[in-house]
Protein backbone atom coordinates (compact mmCIF):
# COMPACT_ATOMS: atom_id res chain seq x y z
CA UNK A 1 0.00 0.00 0.00
CA UNK A 2 3.12 2.90 0.77
CA UNK A 3 3.55 2.19 -3.01
CA UNK A 4 0.55 3.34 -4.13
CA UNK A 5 0.49 6.20 -0.99
CA UNK A 6 4.31 7.35 -2.75
CA UNK A 7 2.58 7.46 -6.38
CA UNK A 8 -0.33 9.79 -4.98
CA UNK A 9 1.92 12.36 -3.30
CA UNK A 10 3.40 12.54 -6.61
CA UNK A 11 0.98 12.62 -8.70
CA UNK A 12 -0.72 15.05 -6.48
CA UNK A 13 1.37 17.30 -6.15
CA UNK A 14 1.85 17.22 -10.27
CA UNK A 15 -1.43 17.75 -10.09
CA UNK A 16 -1.98 20.73 -8.72
CA UNK A 17 1.39 22.81 -10.11
CA UNK A 18 0.44 21.99 -14.31
CA UNK A 19 -3.42 21.57 -13.60
CA UNK A 20 -3.44 17.64 -14.52
CA UNK A 21 -4.98 15.10 -12.99
CA UNK A 22 -1.70 13.58 -11.84
CA UNK A 23 -2.45 10.85 -13.76
CA UNK A 24 0.47 11.26 -16.46
CA UNK A 25 2.88 10.21 -13.62
CA UNK A 26 0.54 8.11 -11.60
CA UNK A 27 0.22 5.76 -14.42
CA UNK A 28 3.45 5.15 -15.35
CA UNK A 29 4.38 4.96 -11.59
CA UNK A 30 2.01 1.92 -11.12
CA UNK A 31 2.93 0.45 -13.86
CA UNK A 32 6.61 0.60 -12.59
CA UNK A 33 5.94 0.41 -8.94
CA UNK A 34 2.96 -1.20 -8.26
CA UNK A 35 3.30 -4.59 -11.06
CA UNK A 36 0.05 -3.43 -12.75
CA UNK A 37 -0.48 -3.91 -16.63
CA UNK A 38 -1.12 -0.19 -18.48
CA UNK A 39 -4.75 -1.01 -18.61
CA UNK A 40 -5.25 -1.70 -15.17
CA UNK A 41 -2.97 1.53 -14.20
CA UNK A 42 -5.00 3.22 -16.21
CA UNK A 43 -8.18 2.17 -14.51
CA UNK A 44 -6.87 3.12 -11.04
CA UNK A 45 -5.51 6.11 -11.57
CA UNK A 46 -8.58 7.57 -13.11
CA UNK A 47 -10.15 6.76 -9.83
CA UNK A 48 -7.46 8.62 -7.59
CA UNK A 49 -7.97 11.52 -9.63
CA UNK A 50 -11.70 12.14 -8.61
CA UNK A 51 -10.48 13.66 -4.86
CA UNK A 52 -7.50 15.09 -6.54
CA UNK A 53 -8.81 17.36 -8.68
CA UNK A 54 -11.52 18.46 -6.71
CA UNK A 55 -8.79 19.80 -4.32
CA UNK A 56 -6.59 21.10 -6.79
CA UNK A 57 -9.38 22.91 -8.40
CA UNK A 58 -10.64 24.31 -5.49
CA UNK A 59 -7.22 25.58 -4.51
CA UNK A 60 -7.25 27.10 -7.90
CA UNK A 61 -10.94 28.16 -7.76
CA UNK A 62 -10.12 30.26 -4.40
CA UNK A 63 -7.60 32.20 -6.03
CA UNK A 64 -10.42 33.25 -8.77
CA UNK A 65 -8.29 31.03 -11.17
CA UNK A 66 -11.60 29.23 -12.65
CA UNK A 67 -14.17 29.69 -15.38
CA UNK A 68 -17.02 27.89 -14.12
CA UNK A 69 -19.22 28.57 -17.34
CA UNK A 70 -16.76 26.44 -19.76
CA UNK A 71 -16.11 24.38 -17.13
CA UNK A 72 -19.92 23.27 -17.47
CA UNK A 73 -19.58 23.12 -21.26
CA UNK A 74 -17.07 21.43 -21.58
CA UNK A 75 -17.87 18.55 -19.22
CA UNK A 76 -20.98 17.67 -20.94
CA UNK A 77 -18.48 16.53 -23.70
CA UNK A 78 -16.34 14.90 -21.17
CA UNK A 79 -18.87 13.19 -19.92
CA UNK A 80 -20.06 11.55 -22.60
CA UNK A 81 -16.13 11.22 -23.96
CA UNK A 82 -14.92 9.23 -20.72
CA UNK A 83 -18.04 6.45 -21.20
CA UNK A 84 -17.06 5.68 -24.60
CA UNK A 85 -13.66 5.86 -24.10
CA UNK A 86 -13.68 3.29 -20.22
CA UNK A 87 -16.10 0.71 -22.82
CA UNK A 88 -13.48 0.38 -25.58
CA UNK A 89 -10.36 0.28 -23.05
CA UNK A 90 -11.49 -3.48 -22.48
CA UNK A 91 -11.09 -3.85 -26.54
CA UNK A 92 -7.74 -2.44 -26.70
CA UNK A 93 -4.31 -4.30 -26.83
CA UNK A 94 -2.24 -2.94 -23.76
CA UNK A 95 0.61 -2.78 -25.64
CA UNK A 96 -1.08 -0.66 -28.25
CA UNK A 97 -2.25 1.49 -25.36
CA UNK A 98 1.04 1.98 -23.80
CA UNK A 99 2.48 3.04 -26.76
CA UNK A 100 -0.49 5.19 -27.75
CA UNK A 101 0.26 6.90 -23.99
CA UNK A 102 3.74 7.32 -25.36
CA UNK A 103 2.83 9.30 -28.35
CA UNK A 104 0.23 11.43 -26.30
CA UNK A 105 3.09 12.46 -23.98
CA UNK A 106 5.85 13.31 -26.44
CA UNK A 107 3.17 15.49 -28.03
CA UNK A 108 2.56 17.12 -25.17
CA UNK A 109 5.79 17.66 -24.15
CA UNK A 110 6.70 19.17 -27.85
CA UNK A 111 3.90 21.83 -27.09
CA UNK A 112 4.64 22.83 -23.40
CA UNK A 113 8.54 23.53 -24.64
CA UNK A 114 7.50 25.70 -27.41
CA UNK A 115 4.63 27.25 -25.99
CA UNK A 116 4.96 30.98 -23.62
CA UNK A 117 1.81 31.36 -22.40
CA UNK A 118 0.67 35.12 -21.27
CA UNK A 119 -0.13 35.26 -17.40
CA UNK A 120 -3.37 37.52 -16.78
CA UNK A 121 -4.75 37.04 -20.68
CA UNK A 122 -8.36 37.00 -20.63
CA UNK A 123 -11.03 34.29 -22.22
CA UNK A 124 -12.58 33.72 -25.09
CA UNK A 125 -15.81 32.73 -24.58
CA UNK A 126 -19.26 32.89 -27.43
CA UNK A 127 -21.23 30.45 -29.00
CA UNK A 128 -18.56 29.01 -31.65
CA UNK A 129 -15.94 28.85 -28.47
CA UNK A 130 -18.77 26.86 -26.64
CA UNK A 131 -19.08 24.12 -29.83
CA UNK A 132 -15.77 23.91 -29.78
CA UNK A 133 -15.71 23.47 -25.75
CA UNK A 134 -18.24 20.50 -26.36
CA UNK A 135 -15.53 18.70 -28.91
CA UNK A 136 -12.68 19.37 -26.49
CA UNK A 137 -14.64 17.66 -23.55
CA UNK A 138 -15.18 14.81 -26.09
CA UNK A 139 -10.91 14.52 -26.31
CA UNK A 140 -10.61 14.92 -22.84
CA UNK A 141 -12.74 12.44 -21.83
CA UNK A 142 -11.39 9.76 -24.46
CA UNK A 143 -8.15 10.13 -23.07
CA UNK A 144 -9.22 10.20 -19.09
CA UNK A 145 -10.63 6.63 -20.11
CA UNK A 146 -7.98 5.55 -22.45
CA UNK A 147 -4.74 6.74 -20.34
CA UNK A 148 -5.96 7.05 -16.91
CA UNK A 149 -5.89 11.00 -16.88
CA UNK A 150 -7.38 13.50 -15.95
CA UNK A 151 -7.68 14.88 -19.31
CA UNK A 152 -5.73 18.48 -18.15
CA UNK A 153 -2.97 17.02 -20.15
CA UNK A 154 -5.53 17.74 -23.53
CA UNK A 155 -7.50 20.76 -22.13
CA UNK A 156 -4.92 22.96 -20.41
CA UNK A 157 -2.84 23.20 -23.88
CA UNK A 158 -6.34 23.77 -25.79
CA UNK A 159 -7.59 26.49 -23.63
CA UNK A 160 -4.59 28.38 -23.69
CA UNK A 161 -4.23 28.11 -27.43
CA UNK A 162 -7.92 28.24 -28.47
CA UNK A 163 -9.73 29.98 -25.67
CA UNK A 164 -6.36 32.55 -24.90
CA UNK A 165 -7.03 31.66 -21.32
CA UNK A 166 -3.97 32.30 -19.48
CA UNK A 167 -2.01 29.80 -17.98
CA UNK A 168 -3.51 29.71 -14.15
CA UNK A 169 -7.35 29.72 -15.59
CA UNK A 170 -6.86 26.98 -17.84
CA UNK A 171 -5.33 25.03 -14.74
CA UNK A 172 -7.92 25.71 -12.69
CA UNK A 173 -10.84 25.65 -15.11
CA UNK A 174 -9.10 22.43 -16.70
CA UNK A 175 -9.01 20.52 -12.65
CA UNK A 176 -12.66 21.75 -12.88
CA UNK A 177 -14.12 19.19 -15.50
CA UNK A 178 -11.89 16.52 -14.18
CA UNK A 179 -13.67 15.25 -11.47
CA UNK A 180 -17.02 14.43 -12.87
CA UNK A 181 -15.28 13.24 -16.35
CA UNK A 182 -13.52 10.80 -13.79
CA UNK A 183 -15.94 9.23 -11.80
CA UNK A 184 -17.73 8.85 -14.86
CA UNK A 185 -15.17 6.23 -16.63
CA UNK A 186 -14.47 5.14 -13.05
CA UNK A 187 -17.99 3.50 -12.92
CA UNK A 188 -17.06 1.87 -16.16
CA UNK A 189 -13.79 0.62 -15.04
CA UNK A 190 -15.37 -0.83 -12.07
CA UNK A 191 -17.87 -2.61 -13.66
CA UNK A 192 -15.13 -4.25 -15.43
CA UNK A 193 -13.45 -4.87 -12.41
CA UNK A 194 -10.60 -2.84 -13.62
CA UNK A 195 -9.39 -0.66 -10.95
CA UNK A 196 -7.83 -1.61 -8.12
CA UNK A 197 -10.19 -0.04 -5.31
CA UNK A 198 -7.98 -0.01 -2.17
CA UNK A 199 -4.85 1.06 -4.23
CA UNK A 200 -6.90 3.86 -5.57
CA UNK A 201 -8.02 5.28 -2.82
CA UNK A 202 -4.87 5.17 -0.96
CA UNK A 203 -3.41 7.16 -4.08
CA UNK A 204 -6.31 9.24 -4.31
CA UNK A 205 -5.90 10.81 -0.66
CA UNK A 206 -2.58 11.45 -1.03
CA UNK A 207 -2.49 13.15 -3.98
CA UNK A 208 -5.33 15.36 -2.22
CA UNK A 209 -3.08 15.92 0.46
CA UNK A 210 -0.23 16.76 -2.24
CA UNK A 211 -2.47 19.05 -4.59
CA UNK A 212 -2.68 22.15 -2.39
CA UNK A 213 1.11 22.47 -2.03
CA UNK A 214 1.10 21.72 -5.93
CA UNK A 215 -1.08 24.60 -6.47
CA UNK A 216 0.49 27.14 -4.19
CA UNK A 217 3.71 26.35 -6.15
CA UNK A 218 1.92 27.14 -9.60
CA UNK A 219 1.72 30.36 -8.24
CA UNK A 220 5.35 31.17 -7.69
CA UNK A 221 6.94 30.24 -10.84
CA UNK A 222 6.99 32.14 -14.15
CA UNK A 223 4.47 31.26 -16.89
CA UNK A 224 7.60 30.14 -19.26
CA UNK A 225 9.61 27.89 -16.58
CA UNK A 226 6.25 26.52 -15.53
CA UNK A 227 5.63 25.12 -19.60
CA UNK A 228 9.43 24.46 -19.07
CA UNK A 229 9.20 22.09 -16.47
CA UNK A 230 6.06 20.69 -17.45
CA UNK A 231 7.85 19.11 -20.49
CA UNK A 232 10.52 17.47 -18.54
CA UNK A 233 8.00 15.87 -16.84
CA UNK A 234 6.24 14.38 -19.78
CA UNK A 235 9.58 13.40 -21.44
CA UNK A 236 10.49 11.60 -18.33
CA UNK A 237 6.82 10.09 -18.01
CA UNK A 238 7.37 8.80 -21.97
CA UNK A 239 10.66 7.93 -21.81
CA UNK A 240 9.89 5.20 -18.50
CA UNK A 241 6.71 3.94 -20.14
CA UNK A 242 8.82 3.68 -23.33
CA UNK A 243 11.21 1.40 -21.94
CA UNK A 244 9.06 -0.51 -20.05
CA UNK A 245 6.84 -1.60 -22.83
CA UNK A 246 9.65 -2.15 -25.25
CA UNK A 247 11.37 -4.82 -23.12
CA UNK A 248 7.72 -6.76 -22.27
CA UNK A 249 6.68 -9.50 -23.54
CA UNK A 250 3.99 -9.20 -26.38
CA UNK A 251 0.10 -8.55 -24.90
CA UNK A 252 -2.59 -10.47 -25.59
CA UNK A 253 -5.46 -8.08 -26.58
Amino acid sequence: MWRYIVVGLAGGFLSGLFGVGGGILMAPLLVQLARLDQRRASATSLLAIIPTSLAGASAYAWRGQAAYALAAVITLGGVVGSWAGARLLRRVSVTALAWAFVALLAAAAGWSACFSPVRGAGLEFGAAAAAGAVGLGLVMGLASAFFGIGGGLVAVPALMGFFGASDLLARGTALLVMAPTAAVGTVANLRAGLAEVRGGLAAGLSATAASWGGASAAFLLAPRTSNVLFACVLIVGAVQLAWKTARARPARP
